[in-house]
């Protein structure tokens, strides 16, 4: 797991990281290979914090964008949003797997056997 930061606007701090590292690493568990994230923290007008993330594992793809009016809440949703999007996909790779197995089961002939 590689997780890099970018802070804009703001100054970094390790209370931040630690909460966004504690709470992207529930995501490797979905995922198969190792995943690498870019989080981009930054502040608008010192009133609106806005969290920006990007996962690669493998050849999956996930982005995530929030803002709010607490940092925490927004690293929060962010990780929520990411999550919905890994079920979503592995939900829609199982269905697409159970689908296939059922034409298969449909395609084969009855067969009558003679008493």
């Amino acid at each position: 797991m590689n997780i890099a930061f970018t802070f804009r606007q703001m100054d970094g701090s390790d209370g931040l990281k630690t909460h966004a590292q504690e709470k992207l690493a529930r995501l490797q568990r979905f995922l198969r290979a190792p995943m690498k994230v870019q989080v981009t923290l930054s502040t608008q007008q010192h009133r609106i914090h806005h969290v920006e993330a990007e996962l690669h594992s493998g050849p999956e793809r996930f982005h995530a964008t929030e803002s709010s009016e607490d940092m925490y809440v927004s690293i929060d949703r962010v990780v929520d949003k990411l999550e919905r999007q890994i079920r979503e996909l592995k939900e829609a790779a199982a269905a697409k797997i159970k689908g296939a197995e059922r034409a298969s089961s449909r395609m084969l002939p009855d067969v009558a056997e003679d008493d």
